[in-house]
């Protein structure tokens, strides 16, 4: 792959070597040539001239390597070197997606707990000051009071447990939707690294392609002075190398595209550089194909979630069926009350603290909103049945096609390597006849140039094989298992 735009850490910590090296040289080579001048007598009373050049080299040459080391470090800073699984990891890690599917679950969470209140305890408690003329009496058929504090619980209430079912249901169905949020962010994050991977391959390939047009087009030029060459072989010498340039371009710009995608959803600085390499999707791949109908029917995160829709709305069609049956709760009051709302007029003993406490019942009878919400649940019911059908018979045939697709792409692959060991063949037989003075220089460049397309085409076969082969483990359910 091409390292354009890499800093290599390497060359500078060399450069440092090579200035201590030298500093070295400079101190400690006239301290001992000086040494063996002045003789025995002479060293031995200038030990401590001695002693001193020598921490002071020491002190610079540590200084240097220090240098060097940080230098070396800040540009490893500027430089991270991945794997597809750790680019993978990071984008799902650092994905704003995923995070607002996480608080999206959460609020479904938060649903169910709502819902699930009403089978809890509750307490309310209040307080008010009512004039009354005659029976004391509130609107509602209360009593008035000065404090109440109330208490209801509900035991056995088919509807209400129907919606809370329901709710555990969708906050499944959400929890599915942060799992398909999830593999999305991670086929994104593969698929742009393997492009990347691709993309700088091709680079180095151009740029050699270029230099072989370059040859090809001063021979063309040189045969054209001559009079051996028409004057056209030299505008398509030119037209061939302007194509490689634009190329050459386009490349590099589809190179700083997708760096700047992958340190977007791996949360890097946008100065860091990236480097990847070619790789093969793992070998779980190979043996997802096998038998794709079950496993995608069987791990499919959309039809994951009809199923689980289908069973929320038959928990509210159960719930609301349910309403033809009695419901139980507890209930319970305490009031304090007030002689002011004429209670001694109308009762012979009167009581300021009064309890309450027992279990409330209550039989329908003739509602006319409990067949409406049946008839209701049931066409809800019988759409999302309808809906789970067709989900399956979708993915069932879905994944089919992108089995197909994975194996044309295996094939388009095959194709694309054998046209390539023919150039490279073509090459060997051409640079033979050129070292033994029977070809040209010019069709041997043309040659490289083709080995080069067919390398490009090779690249271009083999990713898009690994792209299907991402989709139909998206589609399978199993993307989350090979790339993590």
């Amino acid at each position: 792959m091409s390292k354009r735009g890499v800093m290599r850490p390497t060359w500078k910590l060399e450069n440092n070597v090579g200035l201590a090296g030298a500093s070295k040289e400079m101190c400690v080579r006239p301290m001992e040539s000086r040494c063996k001048d002045m003789g025995v007598r002479i060293y031995i009373g200038n030990i401590p001239r001695f002693w001193q050049a020598v921490i002071c080299t020491a002190g610079l040459a540590i200084f240097i390597l220090t240098g060097a080391g940080t230098s070396s470090a800040q540009d490893s800073e500027l430089t991270s070197k991945l794997t597809l699984k750790e680019a993978v990891n990071l984008a799902v890690a650092n994905s704003r997606d995923l995070a607002l599917a996480r608080l999206q679950y959460g609020v479904m969470q938060r649903q169910i707990g709502v819902a699930r209140s009403a089978f809890l305890p509750n307490l309310y408690t209040g307080t008010g000051v009512a004039y009354t003329s005659g029976f004391p009496l509130l609107e509602g058929g209360g009593a008035p009071a000065i404090f109440t504090l109330s208490y209801t619980q509900q035991i056995f209430n088919p509807p209400l447990k129907g919606e809370q079912r329901a709710a555990e249901q969708r906050a499944e169905e959400q929890r599915l939707s942060m799992d398909d949020v999830r593999d999305t962010v991670m086929s994104r994050a593969a698929l742009d690294y393997l492009e990347l991977a691709k993309v700088r391959h091709a680079l180095e390939l151009m740029h050699g392609e270029r230099t072989s047009a370059g040859r090809i087009l001063e021979a063309t030029r040189e045969r054209a002075d001559t009079g051996r060459e028409l004057p056209i072989e030299v505008i398509r010498a030119q037209l061939t190398t302007a194509r490689i340039e634009q190329r050459i371009a386009q490349l590099e710009d589809r190179d700083d595209s997708l760096s700047g995608e992958l340190r977007d959803m791996m949360g890097m600085p946008p100065d860091e550089t990236i480097e990847v390499s070619t790789e093969e999707i793992p070998g779980v791949a190979a043996e997802a194909s096998k038998d794709v109908v079950s496993e995608a029917l069987a791990n499919n995160v959309e039809l994951k979630q009809a199923q689980t829709e289908l069973r929320a709305r038959e928990f509210k069609l159960k719930g609301e069926q349910g309403g033809r049956w009695p419901s139980f709760a507890l209930t319970g009051q305490y009031n304090v009350l007030s002689k002011i709302n004429n209670y001694t007029d109308f009762f012979n003993k009167f009581q300021r603290n009064n309890v309450i406490f027992g279990v409330q019942v209550q039989i329908p009878i003739f509602a006319s909103r409990t067949s409406s919400a049946v008839a209701f649940a049931q066409a809800d019911f019988n759409a999302a049945n309808l809906a789970l059908q067709t989900k399956r018979s979708e993915i069932s045939r879905d994944v089919r096609r992108k089995a197909k697709l994975v194996r044309e792409a295996e094939l388009s692959g095959e194709v694309a390597r054998l046209e390539l060991q023919l150039a490279q063949e073509n090459v060997r037989v051409l640079q033979a006849q050129f070292d033994g003075g029977r070809g040209s220089l010019k069709d041997l460049e043309a040659a490289h140039i083709e080995e080069n397309d067919k390398w490009l085409a090779f690249l271009d076969a083999n990713y898009s094989r690994q792209q299907a082969q991402l989709e139909l483990l998206h589609t399978t359910g199993q993307l989350a298992q090979v790339l993590q």
